[in-house]
């Protein structure tokens, strides 16, 4: 007789903001078991009835759990083996998530102690699961797009100035770029709409852009 094996199959998501100039994630404390108190990426089990895709889960379980509705998600890797989870063998379905600071409502729900934002360079816990090394591979994999030339506009307010975009870039590879060279790459940049708005500031104003419609990150 053939054996059927039902692995658990879960999603987690790393979700991402600049704030402070310093690239940050969005990490949970488990109120229940398995890993109960312990910090780690919000994430949730995959549920057939409710979820047509593992990115429709993702979505599914952190608007359940800290009130965020993304526009962005996206596929890093898959966790997998015997040992990573207490409840058996089990698979798990990386994705991250851009969201602008002030754009983002975390309110603690369902399943959830408290909620935090840490340096996701270094989150200050450690966290449950194989989540570091989950978090160690969204980072890896925003900045290697960002390193090839796609722009985080996600992770701006709706308007921005091109100083403002330059800073984001920096916090997601830690280094200074170039000024000039900086802004001789976005002249040919398909993603960026220039307004006829400016931001006034201590110095001249700072002209505004958006992203263009439907551009992809």
């Amino acid at each position: 007789m053939l054996e059927i094996i039902y692995p658990l199959v879960s999603v987690d998501v790393a979700l991402f903001c600049v704030d402070a100039e310093r690239l940050q994630v969005l990490v949970v404390k488990r109120a229940h078991e398995p890993a109960a108190r312990q910090w780690a990426l919000p994430g949730g089990i995959l549920k057939p009835h409710l979820d047509k895709s593992l990115e429709a889960a993702a979505r599914r379980v952190l608007a359940h759990k800290v009130s965020v509705e993304l526009p962005l998600v996206d596929e890093v890797c898959t966790f997998s083996g015997p040992d990573r989870d207490p409840r058996g063998w089990s698979v798990s379905v990386l994705f991250y998530a851009l969201l602008p600071r002030d754009k983002i409502n975390a309110l603690v729900r369902n399943k959830v102690e408290a909620l935090e934002w840490s340096n996701a360079s270094a989150p200050g816990h450690r966290l449950a699961f194989d989540h570091d090394h989950q978090l160690a591979a969204a980072v890896k994999k925003l900045r290697t797009k960002v390193e090839a030339g796609k722009l985080p506009l996600h992770l701006l307010s709706e308007k921005f100035t091109l100083t403002q975009l330059q800073r984001t870039v920096e916090t997601i590879l830690g280094r200074s770029l170039d000024k000039s060279s900086f802004r001789r790459q976005l002249k040919s940049s398909s993603d960026l709409v220039e307004l006829d708005e400016y931001e006034r500031g201590t110095q001249r104003p700072a002209q505004l852009f958006r992203a263009s419609e439907g551009f992809s990150f």
